[in-house]
């Protein structure tokens, strides 16, 4: 019997991206997979709700919060395996052949793909190098970001208590549990990610990005965080 993979998208406000996200997905071939896809509305009033009932797949509505979503979406799916996927982000076509072969390394209970940013032709220098810079991360630190489509079992899911509940930095939170607990597996495939939000503010996101995961180590409350990212 195949195993049984959920992917989570949390959505708000998301029309543009989505069906380009759920297209990717449904390209894959299955391989040794039965999937479900659950998207997570955090009270969109676009069409992103329409998309993805459209589209044929699960629709669940939680709290807006990426962690808050990702977490009751989790605590919904009948997978074996979780993939937290972000709406702006693509899976390369053979994301699910490549998962399949690291469920059956030994040791491997949760990992990561690298990501490339997709950045606009006429986007500044600045813009772009920064999204290369972003880009090599993925490849070389230890823990991944939430653009990287991480992965995990449904077991060590629970065992390191689930998706943080948190307005920001869920994805670094959940990463470091995850870390603790096995060796994350980094995929040499990638996934593709909008370089959107960056490009509409790209001195304060480098600013956040450079700051929060150690403002976050210092103990600044989740909050705090999220009203500077504002």
């Amino acid at each position: 019997m195949p195993a049984r993979l959920s992917i989570l998208i949390p959505v708000l406000q998301e029309e543009d991206a989505l069906p380009a996200c759920l297209q990717a997905i449904r390209q894959q071939q299955a391989h040794d997979w039965q999937v479900e896809i659950l998207v997570i509305d955090g009270g969109s009033q676009d069409a992103s709700v329409a998309l993805a009932e459209a589209a044929g797949v699960r629709v669940l509505s939680a709290p807006p919060g990426r962690g808050t979503q990702l977490r009751y979406g989790a605590d919904q799916a009948q997978g074996d395996w979780l993939l937290f996927l972000h709406a702006d982000v693509r899976l390369p076509a053979d994301a699910l052949t490549a998962l399949a072969a690291a469920r059956n390394r030994p040791g491997v209970e949760a990992g990561a793909f690298r990501v490339i940013h997709d950045v606009h032709a006429d986007a500044g220098s600045w813009t772009k190098a920064c999204l290369r810079m972003a880009d090599r991360r993925s490849t070389t630190r230890r823990l991944p970001y939430g653009d990287q489509a991480m992965f995990c079992n449904a077991e060590l899911y629970s065992q390191v208590g689930g998706m943080p509940a948190r307005p920001l930095m869920e994805d670094i939170a959940f990463a470091r549990a995850l870390a603790k607990a096995t060796r994350l597996e980094r995929l040499p495939q990638a996934v593709r990610a909008s370089g959107r939000r960056f490009e509409a503010r790209p001195l304060r996101t480098t600013l956040c990005w450079w700051t929060f995961p150690f403002l976050d180590r210092l103990g600044a409350s989740p909050r705090l965080l999220s009203w500077l990212y504002g």
